[in-house]
């Protein structure tokens, strides 16, 4: 999965940041440069919001400089300030003739109004965020502030140390402005389930009760001054700010959770909330871009873990494994002690060194796959300790636009028990090549807007993502490795058990534990692992839908161009058309696939 940054709006599916101009036509209609013109407002609106984005995207310098001491504004106004702006968009937007447009700008244009348009709907529809939880285990500055002031808040020289402990002391002003939107939406009924509650205040104590000493926030500022030659008593002074600051907010905070778990329910899915239907249509709308109805996503979901069931049993038959369901023996292979590296720091630097040597052996095939390659260079990290508990198996983190911080993919290490070596290269090209990595540098390396640069939507992104881990078998990297084949179909129905769970708890009235049963008996994963999987999609409705929907998609696209261009197909121009133009709604990439199967029959 792509992590969102500290600046993705929650529902329109737009990164902000940036203020370097992406290229705006030098030649096209009068109607081509308005459009310029709001892209560039709408941007400068953006950063002027939210600077964790300016730091995000590597433009915390010259104009910029300050936002280095800033965080975003969390405070319930400026929620209803970004309601105001986001209408005013959309107004002027309306005011844009898209028959006038020329080239990309079409699509350019149908992707910014999707997703200002659906943040209106949800602004219009619903009297919160939507989310639907400001705080959960994956929701919350709690959450991401510590990691980003580690991985983005760079420390060069004494000011970007000033800049890191204002950040320390505007943290505590995070968390309590987050806990006043929950205390907001409690009073309209929007009450998290009560394990989303149990494994948020977890989380939260552990950062709280870490000694000043030993916190990485502290330690991190501490180590990096130090490695810089920056003289100044960095450590005692943010020592200082999280004993006196941070701590008491993070108590706050527990507290005001500790309260809601007499009123917590052990319902998984959103229906039950205020307006919890439109909650779930909304949240589908965002993240897959698509209007699949809910029974049709189940429907396609049971459908796919039949047939991939079959294809397992084949292969593991093959190998002598034939004892037991499909789902017992994936169970057998995650316990087998030779698919495991050791839990222990020297296991888990190996394990990370092998993922390079994949990512290494794919790089080099990629020209025979792909027109244009990225040049930003990728990071494999472990997901930071802190927040392991509750975070995913892997995720990726975009790099900056100016290429100095590299992309980043995060592998969860709390138990290499949950990453056996026959998961680890599908879970790798996913998150990194020919998966996220690729695509998310190809578009920040295009001549687009930076506007559309920046925007992700999980339905094209996600699903191209789980698309590359099929094409890694159609690229031959598994081969003479039939387990590591084994691991990849395991992860396509790992997404098709998504589309049940995701649709029968939030639509079908599906219990926490029903999912998980249906997910471990399915799929053999680890009960550890599936219950962080399907507490997640208990916070993030719908998101576990996009990966599948989004992958047919790409599969039809790529057929259809098959089937009307015969031996003018090249693999190598499909996947730049899909991939050049930014990432974009489904139906606008239909439409681009469709303008590329156009001009390649008069080439």
């Amino acid at each position: 999965m792509l992590k969102a940054g500290a600046a993705t709006m929650a529902l329109a599916g737009v990164a902000l940041g940036h203020t370097a101009r992406g290229a705006a036509a030098a030649t096209g209609s009068a109607e081509d440069a308005r459009l310029a013109v709001l892209f560039e407002g709408m941007l400068d609106q953006m950063l002027d919001r939210s600077p964790e984005s300016v730091t995000s995207l590597g433009l915390d310098s010259g104009s910029r400089l300050g936002a280095k001491a800033l965080l975003d504004d969390r405070s319930l106004l400026a929620w209803d300030v970004d309601k105001a702006h986001n209408a005013a968009n959309l107004k002027a937007l309306k005011s844009i003739r898209r028959e006038a447009l020329t080239g990309l700008n079409r699509s350019n244009y149908d992707s910014v109004r999707f997703g200002v348009e659906l943040q209106d709907d949800v602004n219009r529809v619903l009297p919160f965020a939507g989310g639907p939880y400001a705080i959960s285990q994956l929701t919350g500055a709690y959450q991401s502030v510590p990691d980003f002031l580690d991985s983005q808040h760079v420390i060069a020289n004494g000011a970007d140390a000033e800049g890191y402990l204002a950040r320390l002391d505007a943290f505590a002003t995070a968390i309590d402005q987050e806990s006043d939107q929950c205390r907001h939406d409690v009073a309209l009924g929007v009450v998290p389930p009560d394990f989303v509650l149990t494994k948020a205040l977890l989380q939260i104590r552990q950062l709280r009760d870490t000694p000043p000493a030993k916190s990485n926030l502290v330690q991190s500022i501490a180590r990096r001054t130090h490695e810089a030659a920056i003289p100044g008593e960095w450590e005692a002074r943010a020592a200082a700010i999280y004993a006196a600051r941070v701590q008491p907010a993070l108590d706050r905070q527990a507290a005001l959770l500790d309260t809601l778990l007499p009123k917590a329910v052990h319902t998984a899915g959103v229906a039950r909330l205020p307006h919890g239907d439109q909650i779930y249509a909304l949240n589908l709308r965002n993240y897959t871009t698509s209007t699949v109805p809910p029974a049709e996503i189940h429907k396609i979901g049971m459908d796919m873990v039949t047939e991939q069931t079959a294809q397992i049993d084949q292969i593991l038959q093959k190998q002598g494994l034939t004892k037991g369901t499909v789902g017992q023996r994936l169970r057998a292979l995650y316990d087998d002690p030779r698919q495991r590296y050791p839990n222990t720091d020297p296991g888990k630097k190996v394990l990370i060194d092998d993922l390079n040597h994949m990512v290494a052996k794919i790089t080099v095939m990629l020209p025979q796959w792909f027109g244009t390659l990225p040049r930003a260079k990728l990071d494999i990290r472990r997901v930071p300790v802190a927040t392991e508990a509750g975070a995913p198996g892997g995720y990726y983190q975009s790099g900056s636009l100016d290429g100095a911080r590299p992309g980043a993919y995060y592998i969860n290490l709390r138990d290499t028990a949950e990453t056996p070596r026959f998961v680890l290269p599908t879970l790798t090209f996913h998150e990194g090549i020919p998966g996220h990595h690729l695509q998310g540098s190809l578009a920040q390396e295009t001549d687009l807007p930076t506007i559309r640069k920046i925007q992700f939507f999980s339905g094209y992104g996600e699903g191209w993502a789980l698309y590359a881990e099929q094409l890694a078998v159609e690229m031959g990297m598994y081969h003479d490795d039939p387990l590591g084949l084994v691991g990849q179909l395991h992860d396509a129905m790992f997404r098709a058990v998504r589309l049940v769970v995701d649709s029968g708890m939030h639509a079908q009235g599906w219990s926490r534990e029903q999912a998980v049963k249906f997910y471990t008996d399915t799929l053999g994963d680890p009960e550890t692992a599936a219950i962080t999987e399907v507490e997640r999609y208990c916070v993030w409705p719908g998101q576990a839908c996009s990966y599948m929907l989004g992958k047919i998609e790409w599969l039809r696209l790529r057929a259809k161009a098959k089937a009307e261009l015969g031996p003018r197909f090249d693999i190598r121009t499909f996947h730049d058309a899909g991939l050049l133009a930014g990432a974009m709604p489904l139906p606008v990439l239909a439409s681009r696939i469709d303008d590329h199967i156009a001009a390649s029959r008069g080439a």
